[in-house]
């Protein structure tokens, strides 16, 4: 009896050293099975990340644009409103140099001009009315007749 238990223990050790194998080949099966689809989800998880960080993307260099235009305008308003400022300013300056000028009695550049032209006139006229003299010769012919005219002091020029 002894060797029949021997013998049944024997394959019974059998059996569960087949079964022990058995279960760890599975196992070990079940782990290549798990980390096979581990790499698939996690490339078809990858591959949504991908899609959706494109997504971002597009939707951020939208959103970029938006901004940058918007900035631009405000740029663009704060320059004209800036040049327009500053040609008021300069036609305010325009005006306070003139009024002074004027309260101190300089005359414009029309004044000056108008006058120029008016003295110009008067010195046309005056020439018109100068006589003219051509100088006599002796009688030998050859050396002019010396007349005196008069000295006419001309007005000096007030500043």
């Amino acid at each position: 009896m002894t060797t029949k238990t021997t013998g049944n223990t024997t394959s019974n050790e059998r059996k569960l050293q087949d079964d022990v194998k058995d279960t760890a080949h599975r196992i070990w099966l079940a782990g290549l099975g798990a980390l096979a689809a581990a790499e698939e989800e996690g490339t078809k998880l990858f591959s949504r990340l991908v899609d959706r960080g494109r997504d971002v993307e597009s939707r951020g260099k939208v959103e970029v644009d938006k901004v940058v235009d918007k900035a631009s305008e405000v740029v663009d308003k704060a320059k004209a409103k800036a040049g327009t400022t500053w040609d008021d300013l300069g036609s305010k300056v325009d005006e306070t140099i003139t009024a002074a000028l004027h309260r101190l009695g300089v005359p414009t550049r029309e004044e000056i001009r108008t006058l120029t032209q008016r003295v110009e006139e008067l010195n046309a006229k005056v020439e018109l009315l100068r006589p003219r003299v051509t100088p006599a010769t002796h009688a030998s012919g050859d050396e002019p007749i010396v007349v005196n005219k008069p000295i006419i002091k001309r007005a000096s020029k007030v500043v």
